[in-house]
């Protein structure tokens, strides 16, 4: 017997599918779904908006990961400035 899905997983199946950067066989495996399963949803949903509802999570996501961004680059600046000095110490 088939295992049966939520519409909730279906659509985050969909959008995994078309906005991962996953192949579909990729995205099929991860998530457990045969390939003709997920490119079926994918069909079905392909003009639904995904991102509809609550985008109080997603804007979360996107301030953590400006603010890391941030950090990261900040930390790149320190390691390029110590390996012009190194490099200078070693002649």
């Amino acid at each position: 017997m088939a295992p049966r899905y939520t519409d909730e997983f279906r659509l985050d199946a969909v959008r995994i599918a078309t906005t991962s950067g996953l192949t579909r066989p990729q995205a099929a495996a991860d998530l457990g779904v045969g390939l003709s399963t997920l490119n079926k949803w994918v069909q079905k949903h392909q003009h639904d908006n995904l991102m509809s509802g609550p985008h109080e999570d997603v804007e979360k996501e996107n301030e953590r990961l400006r603010k890391e961004v941030r950090l990261l680059r900040e930390e790149r600046e320190v390691l390029k400035k110590a390996a012009i000095f190194f490099a200078g110490q070693s002649r």
